[in-house]
């Protein structure tokens, strides 16, 4: 075609060559504009760039299919018209553009046959397209496009030759189409406006570059030529979006230390961005000391290994099935009735309630115990929770005085404290506690030590030498514990007794032992798993406790099997060791061979000579090897799917669990000695595993200590105004690793660490490292009399609460436990603690300390000694 325009040249006319180099000019340059407005691909002048650059530029262009208009306009335009106008012209659009894409082809593969043609010839060319079509921007001025060389011009020519052989056909229909797609483009431009600005806008919040907004065919280029890449930036976005959601609720629900791997991988700048706000150096300790916020159940489910007992409770999934239709009831009353916003003006009434102040909802629900049908095994010492929570507030015993300060308390009390005098009574002779003018005193004895707890700790100690205490044995479970001088005296030995008992006829002796300021909670042997793990005592203790071990296939003495650790120590100190009556000898006789099919060895039958009594010492095997071994396997071992951790209103079972043996499993190793395995990660955590707050284990478990050593250090101890030589007794509301309790540890307290049963299950972890802990669920009441806690401590407990049970009764349910005087510490997003403060002030509590940062909020708050005078109508 080149070589037959060249030959025919010379044959013509020059009034005839000029006719035709016109004509082709002008039809090429109406093809070209035509192209040039449907593919939106002029390069203004202002951006000029080399003609390499913006060929392969238009060819990119090319190659990709044409954007879609209609994807890019909203809902809102669709009723404004744009969209309807792109329908009804969408198959003749394609058409056109499939031609004229067609075209362009063509005349790219000719361009690319000429190596001699340069960046000053395309803008000659640019020049001849402006002046044809002087709208277009991007012309370049008259004087320029006058020096047109001859060679370039016979270049021209060529090319326009070439293009009117390729648009022969369509020649004339050329400028029609030209005309419909001016018309078309005005109506997309028309529909799509508003869109276009929209989008405009937010590519510059995103940095894609400043565009001329006064320039459409600009718009448009740009447009076309970045739709990839806006797409992609645009989904950048959402996914931004989405993990701000995600990142912004976990940082509501727990802010923590770390380091400098984040906790969400996933969105390195969305955290990256959080650290800098939450590292800021001008938030107090108290607050946010460091800036790792918790991998929680919802935002990292797929990563945690942590199980959860409401998970492992079968009993508790059953007993929330039942109650599936009630709690929707009373979520939705809840919603509308109890606002804690407007709880200032709130009139809060006293329980009316038989036990009056010693009131324990779960333990005092004289409606639900008389409906049991047996009393046989103790179900009626066992929780039974009303169905709806207590917003009720416990009256003060008349006379109540502010508890006497540790460790004189260990030995007296304010008698009208516990005004209860049954137990001096009974147990006067034993030393268990008697009166002495305004004082309730506690000389230290036992019915098994009555000359002392010190001297029958050390007659233990000298029975087996490898019990070791404070060293080797740091935390023993003492069961029927009385009014707990055991564990209170096992204190100058480095030791931690969770001692427990029912609420009987020995009345109150718990709560001797509570405002004493020994650890103890109000629990009975009964038919339910106590609320601990297995495997975590390192000895369990009975003198004298009147539990039937023996009875129901051992059922009692292997729910002990199941929370002594391996290796661990059983003493028991009752008549049955040291009397030949006859019911002791076949109490003695039953227990001998119960133990002997447990695999309990013997360890020693030890007489105390001062105290008259004795005490026999079992061990719980290290290996398999014996329950393998055994002729009857009986009692049974338990089915692996049995999960020995599992303890929230769960029944006891007569089995017995395997024994890790497996070096990476829990209780397979003895922990390491006190005081080195507060500090230390327990060897069965393993970099594999990923912590509650992201990092692998180990390392987390590192991270929480040193945030709590920082926190209570720089600010816990001289920040909120507390006096901790008035603070004994303490509760950690919801404890993770138990860092707050062990950064606590050198001082004159003991921690109740409260894992939730719908948190990481992580007690385990707390006993290995040497602390008492207990599973709870905040939705119902704690077992334990009322003013028993100097201090409570909630780190983001209520922001996780809200979403299953009210706020309201958990807080009637802290002024229950805690002593006039005594304070609470909430750590929370700052609506929560606003409203917490709200509810603690139509309590008349004092709000000692109230500070927020970052959508964080820090409260202290002290109990008074104010009460309702009216009375709520009796239940």
């Amino acid at each position: 075609m080149g070589a037959h325009g060249k030959g025919s040249r010379g044959k013509r006319s020059p009034a005839s060559y000029v006719s035709t180099v016109s004509m082709v000019v002008f039809v090429a340059f109406c093809v070209l504009g035509v192209w040039m407005l449907a593919s939106s691909s002029i390069v203004p002048t202002s951006h000029s760039q080399p003609t390499a650059a913006r060929l392969s530029t238009s060819r990119s262009f090319l190659k990709d299919p044409p954007p879609r208009f209609e994807d890019h306009l909203s809902a809102e335009d669709g009723g404004k018209g744009g969209v309807g106008a792109i329908e009804q012209v969408s198959e003749e659009d394609d058409d056109m553009k499939a031609q004229q894409h067609h075209e362009q082809q063509q005349r790219e593969e000719e361009e690319e046959k000429q190596p001699d043609k340069t960046e000053e010839q395309e803008v000659e060319i640019q020049q001849q397209e402006s002046k044809e079509n002087p709208n277009l921007d991007g012309g370049v001025d008259e004087e320029s496009r006058k020096q047109v060389d001859p060679e370039d011009q016979s270049s021209q020519q060529q090319q326009q030759q070439e293009e009117e052989q390729t648009g022969d056909e369509s020649g004339n229909q050329e400028q029609s189409q030209q005309q419909q797609q001016q018309r078309e483009d005005e109506q997309v431009r028309d529909g799509s406006e508003n869109q276009e600005q929209s989008q405009q806008q937010q590519q510059q919040e995103e940095g894609d570059g400043n565009r001329d907004d006064g320039s459409q065919a600009q718009s448009e280029q740009q447009e076309g030529n970045n739709e990839e890449q806006q797409q992609q930036e645009q989904q950048e976005q959402q996914e931004q979006q989405a993990d701000s959601g995600e990142n912004d609720t976990a940082s509501q629900q727990q802010v923590e230390e770390t380091s400098s791997n984040g906790a969400n991988d996933e969105t390195p700048q969305q955290n990256e961005g959080d650290e800098k706000q939450l590292n800021d150096p001008n938030v107090g300790e108290s607050l946010t000391d460091g800036d790792r916020l918790e991998v929680t159940n919802e935002s990292d489910g797929n990563k945690r290994p942590w199980a959860t007992q409401a998970d492992q409770s079968d009993n508790e999934k059953e007993r929330r099935k039942e109650e599936e239709a009630d709690e929707q009831g009373k979520s939705q009353s809840n919603e509308g009735s109890e606002d804690v916003q407007n709880l200032l003006g709130y009139e809060w009434e006293l329980c009316n309630v038989t036990a009056g102040p010693d009131y324990i909802p779960c333990l005092d629900n004289t409606k639900a115990i008389k409906k049991l049908h047996s009393l046989r095994h103790y179900e009626h010492r066992e929780r039974h929770c009303p169905e709806e929570p207590p917003t009720c507030l416990v009256p003060l015993p008349k006379g109540y005085r502010r508890p006497i300060e540790w460790p004189k308390s260990r030995d007296k009390i304010w008698y009208n404290n516990v005004p209860h005098t049954k137990l001096v009574e009974v147990k006067g002779h034993q030393n268990w506690v008697k009166v002495a003018g305004e004082y309730l005193t506690f000389p230290g004895g036992g019915t098994q030590f009555i000359h002392g707890a010190l001297h029958y700790i050390d007659f233990i100690q000298q029975s087996v030498h490898d019990i070791a205490w404070g060293k080797r044995t740091r935390v023993i479970l003492d069961v029927g514990c009385g009014v707990a001088s055991f564990g209170g005296y096992l204190f100058e030995r480095n030791v931690l007794a969770m001692s427990f008992a029912p609420k009987d006829e020995h009345e109150a002796q718990v709560q001797f032992a509570l405002e004493r300021g020994i650890p103890a909670i109000s629990a009975v042997m009964g038919t339910q798993r106590l609320q601990f793990p297995g495997r975590v005592f390192d000895l369990v203790h009975c003198a004298r406790c009147r539990v039937p071990w023996h009875a129901d296939g051992g059922t009692l003495l292997l729910e002990l099997n199941r929370v002594l650790r391996p290796g661990g120590y059983f003493v028991w100190s009752a008549t049955p060791v040291y009397q030949k009556l006859k019911e002791d000898a076949e109490i003695w006789k039953a227990m001998t061979s119960l133990t002997i099919s447990m695999c309990w060895d013997l360890v020693t039958i030890k007489k105390d000579k001062l105290n008259g009594v004795a005490a026999a010492i079992y061990r719980k095997p290290v290996s398999n090897e014996c329950y393998e071994n055994r002729k009857h396997h009986n009692p049974p071992m338990c089915n692996e799917d049995d999960d020995p951790n599992a303890a929230w209103y769960i029944p006891m079972k007569a089995c017995m669990h395997r024994v890790p043996v497996d070096s990476s499993e829990r209780g397979s190793k003895w922990p390491e000695q006190w005081p080195r395995r507060a500090a230390s990660a327990p060897y069965w955590l393993n970099n594999s595993q990923v912590g509650v707050y992201g990092r692998p284990a180990p390392d987390d478990f590192r991270s929480d200590y040193e945030h709590w050593k920082r926190v209570v250090t720089k600010s816990y101890l001289n920040g909120l105004g507390v006096d901790w030589s008035k603070v004994r007794n303490v509760m950690d509301m919801r404890a993770v690793y138990g860092g707050f309790a062990a950064a606590l540890k050198d001082l004159n307290v003991w921690v109740m660490n409260v894992v939730n049963i719908d948190a990481p299950d992580t007690l385990p972890i707390i006993y290995e490292r040497g602390l008492l802990g207990i599973y709870h669920d905040w939705c119902e009441s704690f077992s334990t009399y009322p003013r028993t806690y100097d201090l409570l401590h909630a780190d983001h407990l209520f922001s996780q609460l809200k979403e299953r049970c009210n706020i309201v009764p958990v807080m009637a349910e802290i002024d229950r436990i805690v002593r006039p005087g005594g304070k609470l510490i909430v750590r929370d997003e700052t609506g929560i603690a606003s409203e917490i403060e709200n509810v603690l002030k139509s309590m008349h509590w004092e709000i000692r300390l109230t500070f927020s940062k970052n959508q964080e909020g820090i409260l202290c708050a002290e109990k008074t000694e104010w009460r309702p005078e009216k009375y709520a109508a009796s239940s």
